[in-house]
């Protein structure tokens, strides 16, 4: 299980870059004669000289927010610098070095990632409280994965249990769809529990865990299996842009026979790029690249079989290579799987 960083909570004491310049609006006007002609490079170059001039009248707040306008645009090195300078007066900041620290954004990989994450933790500012949940989630990963403190499940565990404060909302949901992922891969697996998280989490609003109980559901995995209740799971998670759910439908679809739903649904997931859309749809959707890499290879499988065998579509062994040969490179035992189930149940 590769898992990603939580992604900076929202902050009760501080607005957004949208809402600071919604309240500084003299600050952030400007006329447009033409107002269709700016691109993305002149919005954020503006939004740039504007923060320089809300530091330079003081504004401390201007600080974050031109560090994390350098973060969301990717320009790790100067979000990097800016974080570092203001970071003893600003507890958003320590959270983003942790976070870059740890996934070596700017920088190397190094243990300053997991310090940030405890600093903030153990912090008594109550300008910190917004960010223990997420930075609990933080380090519970660090001890699943063993990067800067000694490897361990039971650590990890209890941090993520403690992120996920019982399901509340306004804690890390995304801890609460990792702790249904934990259950339900850790030897001896706790489906029951991994069923409850992901529940908590899917009415919380988790993509990954709306998909995991499609799947769940369908397979009776710490719940009684209920098609109905899986097919409503999947659909809705499809729709929302989870590729896991996605590749389980047309998994669906083809055991069903209704192979030309089947080649079409799958032909637009298995053509998404290997490398470039698996990182943009995560960074989008917060689902797991592991997730939506198995879902791209179960769709580019399913659509080499049609096209193998002419189902719903005319037959092209050569094209089906192609597929098949994408699926074993996105998900190599996932694809020998399917394989050696088709052919022994001579689907």
């Amino acid at each position: 299980m590769n898992l990603t960083s939580e992604k900076l909570p929202k902050n009760p004491y501080y607005a957004s870059v949208s809402q600071y310049a919604a309240k500084h609006q003299k600050f952030f006007h400007w006329k447009r004669e033409k107002p269709d002609h700016y691109t993305h490079a002149d919005l954020v170059d503006k939004a740039l000289q504007l923060l320089k001039e809300r530091i330079r009248r003081g504004d401390a707040l201007a600080y974050f927010l031109r560090g994390q306008l350098y973060f969301e645009e990717g320009w790790y090195k100067e979000a990097l610098e800016q974080f570092e300078e203001i970071k003893e007066k600003d507890h958003q900041a320590t959270y983003q070095l942790g976070v870059m620290y740890y996934d070596g954004l700017g920088t190397i990989t190094n243990e300053k990632g997991v310090e940030y994450m405890k600093k903030i933790l153990d912090s008594p500012c109550p300008k910190s409280r917004h960010l223990k949940f997420a930075a609990a989630y933080n380090l519970g990963r660090a001890y699943y994965e063993g990067k800067g403190v000694k490897r361990s499940d039971e650590e990890a565990e209890r941090l993520w249990l403690f992120a996920a404060d019982n399901g509340n909302p306004k804690a890390s949901v995304k801890a609460q769809s990792i702790l249904g992922l934990y259950y339900s891969t850790k030897e001896p697996k706790e489906l029951a529990k991994a069923f409850y998280w992901h529940s908590e989490a899917c009415g919380n609003g988790n993509l990954e865990s709306q998909g995991a109980l499609g799947i769940m559901y369908f397979h009776g995995q710490g719940i009684r299996q209920d098609t109905q209740a899986a097919l409503h799971c999947l659909r809705e998670a499809a729709e929302r842009g989870n590729v896991y759910a996605q590749g389980n439908l047309v998994e669906y679809y083809y055991k069903m026979k209704f192979f030309t739903k089947c080649v079409a649904f799958s032909k637009r997931i298995a053509d998404y790029d290997e490398i470039h859309d698996v990182l943009m749809i995560s960074q989008i959707t917060d689902c797991l690249p592991e997730f939506i890499s198995r879902g791209m290879a179960m769709a580019a499988f399913y659509h080499a079989r049609c096209l193998q065998l002419g189902l719903g579509i005319t037959k092209d062994e050569t094209t089906a290579k192609l597929y098949y040969s994408k699926a074993c490179r996105l998900n190599p035992t996932l694809a020998e799987e399917l394989h050696s189930l088709l052919i022994h149940q001579r689907i």
